[in-house]
């Protein structure tokens, strides 16, 4: 079995191609409530091909973005390796390879299903400066037709496939557990995703469980996908309901 770092290795472009970035309000929200300066230093764990930490660098802050994929880490060093207040980092949420109290604030976005929950918050407790506050984002999907009817593709040819975001039940108690005293700050807001055929087909075959190119299910997968797109598009798109869901709060 991969380990969880190596599982988007060979989709890390259809993954930064597709995948949707998040409500700019979510951010500024974010940036008022932690809050950060221009020489405020921000920690992007499991940052991916650097979908969240391009948002963050328009902010002027100094972004270390950690991930241990080197595909996907590559993907974002070549688009984001202009801004100077960007950093690339090979380490994992249980290991970011950052130095002890360097952290103002750390975010992780569409990535807090992969890591051991128990170790990340002691490293959290380790790289955060005293005041320092943790973000933990996800754009999810509402369970409406379009979603339901991916779902069930997933579960019909994708062996892997646990739920999305790798089954992690979206709970309090997960939350309540992981932040300082089980207090944390939620904001939501809707973010419908809108998508053309090449964008829907891309974003839901990014995935980590699903077949790539030439494995067994593939093209039955992207037929079904073919088709959701078919019943749902309207004028050459399709528009996914989603909403980004942000939590803040201490660890220490």
């Amino acid at each position: 079995m991969k380990s969880s770092s190596q599982l988007f290795t060979g989709k890390s472009e259809i993954y930064s191609c597709n995948r949707p970035n998040y409500p700019k309000a979510i951010i500024n929200e974010i940036m008022k409530g932690t809050p950060m300066k221009q020489d405020s230093v921000i920690a992007d764990i499991g940052s991916g091909t650097g979908i969240l930490t391009q948002q963050l660098l328009s902010y002027h802050v100094n972004v270390y973005a950690v991930e241990p994929n080197q595909e996907m880490r590559s993907i974002a060093e070549k688009e984001l390796s202009d801004h100077v207040n960007f950093t690339s980092v090979n380490g994992t949420a249980e290991n970011t390879n950052l130095d002890k109290g360097s952290i103002d604030l750390i975010t992780v976005a569409q990535a807090f299903h992969w890591f051991n929950r128990g170790a990340f918050r002691k490293e959290c407790e380790r790289i955060l400066k005293s005041n320092g506050k943790v973000v933990i984002i996800y754009n999810h999907r509402i369970m409406e037709k379009i979603n339901e009817e991916i779902h069930s593709v997933y579960k019909k040819y994708c062996p892997d496939f646990r739920g999305f975001s790798n089954g992690l039940a979206d709970t309090k108690e997960i939350y309540s557990e992981f932040f300082l005293n089980e207090d944390y700050i939620t904001l939501k807001m809707e973010h419908p995703i809108i998508y053309d055929r090449d964008g829907f087909i891309g974003r839901h075959l990014s995935a980590s469980y699903v077949p790539k190119a030439g494995d067994t299910y593939y093209s039955l997968v992207v037929k079904e996908l073919n088709g959701i797109f078919d019943r749902y598009e309207k004028g050459g798109k399709i528009t996914v309901p989603n909403e980004t869901v942000c939590r803040w709060g201490y660890v220490k």
